[in-house]
C-alpha cells in the first residue's frame, strides 16, 4: 500500500462532491435509484464557498491512484458560551473509508489531521454524528456522548 493523504483544494471540487454523494448513499443505505441531484447541487455550492474561505477542510486518501477514503471538518461560529468563549466550533463529517481499506488506521490518521487543523485554529469544541461502525474509533479518540442536545427535524 502506498497511501497518500491530500488536503483538498478547490481543484478537487468535483471529486469532493462525488465522494460526498457516495458517503451519503452508504451511510443512509440508498441505492442508485434515489435522486441526489439537489444534494449534489447544494454540495457543489457548499464546497466551493467553504473551501475558498477555509470554513471546511477535507482530506482525501489515495492508494496510488485508487481512492481510499475521506474526512472533513466544517468550522462555524455560534454565540460564545462559558465552555466555548470563542463560539467557534468544528464539526467532523464525511468520514468514509472504502471497505477493503478499513481497520488499518486510515480513519484514525484522517481524524488526527482534522483535529490538528481545528486545534491550530484555537478550536476546542469539536463534535460529530456517528454510525455504529464509527463509534468505537471516536470513543477511543476521546469523543464523548452528548446528553443535553436535541434536534427538531421536519
Amino acid at each position: 500500500m502506498n497511501l497518500i493523504f491530500k488536503k483538498a483544494t478547490i481543484d478537487d471540487l468535483n471529486f469532493l462532491v462525488e465522494t460526498r454523494i457516495e458517503v451519503l448513499k452508504a451511510a443512509n443505505k440508498l441505492d442508485d435509484s434515489v435522486d441526489m441531484s439537489l444534494v449534489t447541487e447544494n454540495s457543489y455550492d457548499y464546497y466551493e464557498k467553504s473551501i475558498k474561505t477555509e470554513n471546511h477542510i477535507a482530506y482525501l486518501v489515495f492508494d496510488n491512484d485508487n481512492f481510499v477514503g475521506t474526512g472533513g471538518i466544517s468550522i462555524y461560529c455560534v454565540m460564545p458560551t462559558y465552555l466555548n468563549p470563542s463560539g467557534i466550533k468544528g464539526y467532523i463529517m464525511n468520514m468514509y473509508i472504502r471497505r477493503i481499506y478499513r481497520r488499518q488506521g486510515i480513519a484514525l490518521k484522517i481524524l488526527d489531521l482534522l483535529v490538528h487543523e481545528a486545534k491550530c485554529r484555537g478550536i476546542s469544541f469539536i463534535s460529530l454524528e456517528t454510525t455504529d461502525m464509527g463509534k468505537s474509533l471516536y470513543k477511543k479518540y476521546g469523543f464523548q456522548k452528548m446528553e443535553d442536545e436535541m434536534i427538531l427535524s421536519n
